[in-house]
């Protein structure tokens, strides 16, 4: 039986604190605060998607009042974390008392950014729908696919990410990662008419370029070729170019800065690519043989 009391354990945890400061956190600005960027990018879907994401009907008569209060929320809350990243990491030559007034200026401007963020959506409602003979309706692509969601949030967040906002635009792709298991990094470009198929274990890197009418499966890695310089990289294109009108297949990995996929280029599942393809190209494994063991007859070999 354990007899240690709180003060106890708590002693020991301040030892820790003091011990290993190196995930301390403290005597310095308050950050922004994961659980109200969760709460905000929760309720900028309900924005985008109005009656999609409430929890009630939302009747045409009430949408202006509605999204006006919604709106107001959004803009205090998230005015608010954007002075607290601001403050944490302000930008060059910038003094405090600016801090404040800037951050309400790139709230306006983010939050004006909806109705061209909603265009961009829905050409990729449009891709998944038209793309996956599974899908019902429009509706059911948007209520059920992670895919919408994480592509929305990768959306509103990559704005945040060309304003230079500190912290946010990664807190929120990473609450849609958690969410939808795909990994968008806030500074990809991603074209009109995007769709993951199943997304899961999906991964985009920070300086990826994506054209339009690009369709990706589960699984597909667009990737940096090699970290091993660390912070020397920071700033360069690490990842890769997708042209348009491209198809990738489950558990593709493409990899380094200055690999460029070629328009209208398929690349077959299981690839591992390091170097460009012109358009057109199809890119398959050849040649991979598969054994078949049956336990009452010699084993068959098969070449696919």
């Amino acid at each position: 039986m354990n007899d240690l009391t709180v003060t106890q354990l708590t002693d020991q945890l301040l030892a820790s604190y003091a011990r290993v400061g190196g995930i301390n956190h403290l005597d310095g600005k308050n950050l922004p605060s994961k659980s109200v960027i969760a709460a905000v990018t929760t309720d900028l879907l309900r924005l985008l998607f109005p009656g999609f994401f409430d929890d009630k009907p939302l009747h045409s008569s009430e949408l202006k009042a509605e999204s006006a209060a919604l709106m107001d929320s959004v803009w205090e809350q998230l005015e608010e974390q954007i002075y607290k990243s601001l403050e944490y990491a302000p930008p060059p030559e910038v003094k405090k008392k600016e801090l404040r007034p800037m951050a309400r200026g790139l709230t306006g401007n983010f939050l004006a950014s909806l109705p061209r963020i909603r265009e961009l959506l829905q050409t990729d409602v449009e891709a998944a729908y038209s793309g996956d003979p599974a899908a019902l309706t429009r509706e059911e692509v948007i209520v059920a696919y992670p895919f919408i969601e994480a592509i929305a949030v990768q959306r509103l967040a990559h704005e945040l990410y060309l304003k230079h906002v500190p912290l946010i635009p990664r807190i929120m792709t990473e609450w849609a990662h958690s969410r939808t298991g795909m990994d968008l990094h806030p500074g990809a470009q991603i074209g009109t008419h995007f769709f993951v198929d199943h997304c899961t274990g999906t991964v985009v890197g920070e300086t990826t370029l994506i054209g339009s009418h690009v369709k990706m499966y589960q699984g597909v890695g667009l990737v940096a070729r090699s970290l091993a310089g660390g912070q020397l990289l920071r700033g360069q294109k690490r990842h890769p170019t997708v042209e348009d009108h491209v198809t990738i297949y489950a558990g593709a990995t493409i990899m380094g800065g200055d690999t460029v996929v070629g328009e209208g280029s398929t690349i077959g599942a299981n690839v591992f690519l390091t170097h460009s393809v012109p358009a057109n190209s199809l890119v398959i494994y050849e040649d991979v043989k598969v054994k078949v063991l049956n336990k009452l007859a010699r084993p068959l070999d098969f070449q696919i």
